[in-house]
C-alpha cells in the first residue's frame, strides 16, 4: 500500500511514463534552447525560484514539477513547502528551486503549466467530493482526458479526493449505445463479452432507461451506468436493481454539476462519474518569482 496518494506517481511504470512525457514536452518547448534566457542572463548566474499560489485551491502536481526541473538540470535543488492534496490560500509558498538561473527559467513554464492544470482538476474534484459528504458514494472522472495527460489528470482527481474510472479501452469492458447497436442488443453484447474476456475483468453497461438497466442486470453485467436519467428514474432504477441484483455496482453520469451531485447521490448510487473534472476545469493561478516573492494583490 502507498502511504500517500502521490507515491504511485513517483514510482514504477507511472513514473517511467511521466518522465518520458516530460522529456517530450520539454523538447517541444525548448528545441535548440531558451533563446531569451541565453541572450539576457549571464552564464553561471544563480537564483532561487519561489513557486507560490495566487489563488486558493487544492494543490496537485508538486512531484511533477520537481521532475520537470530535475529533467532540465539534475543539479537544481527543489524543495517542497506544501504537500499535494493540501488546501492552499493565496500567497502560499508551494516550493522553491535553487541553482542555475538558465535552468530554472527554461523549466519554469512547463512546470507551472502542469502544476496549474493538475491543481485546477484537484480543486474541482474536491468541490464535488465535499458536496456528497455523508453519502456512501464515490466521485469518479471518465475517460475524457487530454491526450498525453491521462496519467497526470487521473492522478489529480485522486489528489482531490476522487477515484479513477477505467484507464483506457484495455482494462475493462464498457458497453455503450453504439456497441449495443452493433451487437444486436444489450443481452447479446453482454453474453459476447463474457465469452471473450477473462473472469477477472468487469463488464459495465451504459443504459438510458429502467428497462435497459434490468436487461443488463439479468444478462450478468457487473456495473450499470445510468446515463442522463432523471432523478425520479434513477431512484426507481436503483430500487429495482437492488432487489434483483444486490451485488451490481450502480453508477450515474451525464451533466452532473456541483449543485446537483448531492441529489444524485441521494438516489443510492455507488459511483458518480463526472467527465468535466478533466475536460472542463479552471487552472489554478500559480507563479514563480526569482529571489523575492511578489506581493499578491487583492482580487
Amino acid at each position: 500500500m502507498f502511504q500517500r496518494e502521490s507515491d504511485w506517481l513517483i514510482s514504477g511504470p507511472a513514473l517511467d511514463a511521466v518522465q518520458q512525457q516530460i522529456r517530450e514536452w520539454l523538447a517541444e518547448d525548448i528545441r535548440n534552447g531558451d533563446v531569451t534566457t541565453m541572450v539576457t542572463v549571464p552564464p553561471g548566474h544563480r537564483s532561487r525560484g519561489i513557486i507560490h499560489a495566487k489563488e486558493a485551491g487544492v494543490l496537485a502536481g508538486l512531484p511533477v514539477a520537481r521532475l520537470v526541473f530535475q529533467t532540465v538540470d539534475p543539479t537544481l535543488v527543489f524543495e517542497a513547502k506544501a504537500e499535494d492534496g493540501a488546501k492552499i490560500e493565496r500567497g502560499t509558498v508551494l516550493a522553491t528551486v535553487e541553482g542555475s538561473t538558465h535552468s530554472i527559467l527554461t523549466g519554469e513554464r512547463l512546470a507551472l503549466n502542469l502544476l496549474q492544470r493538475l491543481s485546477g482538476i484537484a480543486t474541482k474534484t474536491r468541490v464535488f467530493v465535499d458536496a456528497v459528504k455523508g453519502y456512501s458514494v464515490r466521485i469518479s472522472e471518465a475517460r475524457k482526458t487530454t491526450p498525453g495527460h491521462r496519467i497526470l489528470e487521473k492522478y489529480a482527481v485522486r489528489i482531490g479526493g476522487g477515484h479513477n474510472h477505467r484507464f483506457g479501452l484495455y482494462d475493462a469492458v464498457l458497453i455503450k449505445d453504439n456497441h449495443i447497436k452493433a451487437a444486436g442488443g444489450i443481452r447479446q453484447a453482454v453474453f459476447s463479452a463474457k465469452e471473450n474476456i477473462p473472469h477477472t475483468m468487469m463488464i459495465e453497461v451504459e443504459v438510458e432507461t429502467l428497462e435497459q438497466a434490468l436487461e443488463a442486470a439479468e444478462a450478468g453485467a457487473n456495473i450499470i451506468m445510468m446515463d442522463n436519467m432523471s432523478i425520479a428514474a434513477m431512484k426507481e432504477t436503483v430500487t429495482r436493481l437492488r432487489a434483483i441484483a444486490p451485488h451490481v455496482i450502480i453508477e450515474a453520469s451525464g451533466g452532473i454539476r456541483p449543485d446537483t451531485v448531492a441529489e444524485v447521490a441521494s438516489c443510492g448510487v455507488d459511483v458518480i462519474a463526472v467527465g468535466s473534472l478533466t475536460y472542463s476545469f479552471q487552472a489554478l493561478d500559480i507563479s514563480l518569482d526569482l529571489n523575492e516573492q511578489k506581493k499578491v494583490s487583492q482580487p
